[in-house]
């Protein structure tokens, strides 16, 4: 089994409120009048009110080089990752020596080497410790890394995991970019970083991972991700994705469940990516849940925006400090990213 111990969140310094965002879109679109009628709607139906950046809102109206980019974003990495895992460590009360594997998930910003080794060397982890690095999952990969830490603990039973996403997708936005995706990019993505540790033991009151599956929708790679040019990351982000959803998700859930013998009633909790509200409100459709069952995820894409792999995890974070669970509660923790693809968690609490 993989018990969740603890969860930790931070964010950067600037908050973006999603009314300034749009007071401040003539900087950026006032030479089109039709893309910022467009970008004005997109805004304001986001269901984001605040967001958090690298760096200050006016500040994007000036962009950076790649080189800059690459800069910023590996020290903002850093400093928000050292943050959520000393936190993730102290709540557990865990040495940084008892970790065993670190896995860490980005898809905004490239470093090597990869972030775990920078935390390994501040927090001195062993020199044995085991890191994976997943890159390039987009929003998936939080659910993914929980996965893959599920897989390793039925394994090394004794063994803890660290698992940390750090997202900064503030430094994708591209100032000459009008699309109608990145529009949509800039009105719903936050930054944003989220640790868990898990160990391979039952703790009363505490969720642990019973089952995992990755599903890969075939040819939909062109649906979503990030096309690397000269001036950085340009979002790929398809109009077809919540009907995608709508379509997929009501095989796929009863599919997953089915095979452990159960049904989405089941289940009594639900941890859904926040990938935008067209998404959320297609999930509860799909999945024949109430608008209560997103309450948390709803609230997540309020406070802080769509935050890439780390949102599910953010997700997870609030419910385990505000909800109580009853012994034997089932739970679907579910996650979407490029391929296009899709990660299910099933939880149940000791």
């Amino acid at each position: 089994m993989a018990t969740l111990y603890a969860t930790a969140t931070a964010y950067p310094p600037y908050r973006y409120e999603q009314d300034d965002v749009i007071r401040a879109l003539p900087l950026w679109l006032a030479g089109d009048e039709r893309m910022f009628a467009l970008a004005r709607r997109v805004f304001e139906n986001a269901a984001v009110q605040t967001r958090y950046g690298c760096r200050p809102l006016i500040d994007l109206a000036c962009p950076l080089s790649l080189t800059e980019t690459s800069q910023l974003y590996q020290r903002t990495a850093r400093t928000l990752g050292e943050q959520v895992v000393g936190d993730c460590l102290t709540q557990a009360d865990v040495t940084p020596q008892a970790v065993d594997l670190i896995i860490s998930t980005s898809c905004t910003g490239f470093m090597i080497p990869s972030l775990d080794a920078y935390l390994a060397n501040h927090f001195d982890f062993s020199p044995h410790v085991k890191r994976l690095p997943l890159t390039e999952l987009g929003c998936a990969a939080g659910a993914m890394a929980l996965a893959r830490a599920y897989e390793y603990l039925r394994a090394f039973p004794h063994h803890t995991v660290l698992v940390v996403a750090v997202e900064l997708p503030s430094l994708t936005f591209q100032l000459q970019d009008f699309s109608a995706a990145n529009v949509v990019s800039s009105a719903l993505f936050g930054d944003g970083a989220v640790a868990v540790l898990l160990k391979g033991e039952r703790h009363q009151g505490k969720p642990r991972i019973i089952a995992t599956e990755s599903t890969l929708f075939p040819h939909t790679t062109e649906v979503m991700g990030f096309d690397l040019k000269d001036s950085g990351f340009h979002i790929v982000l398809s109009t077809e994705i919540p009907d995608l959803v709508r379509a997929e998700v009501p095989g796929l859930v009863a599919r997953f469940l089915g095979q452990h013998g159960y049904s989405a009633p089941d289940m009594t909790h639900f941890l859904l990516h926040p990938g935008g509200r067209r998404v959320l409100e297609g999930l509860v459709e799909a999945l024949g849940i109430t608008s209560a069952h997103v309450d948390i995820s709803r609230t997540i894409l309020r406070d802080y925006g769509n935050l890439s792999s780390a949102a599910v995890l953010c997700i997870l974070d609030r419910f385990l400090k505000t909800q109580h669970p009853r012994q034997g509660d089932l739970g679907l923790l579910l996650a979407f990213g490029p391929g296009f693809s899709a990660e299910a968690v099933l939880l149940q609490w000791a």
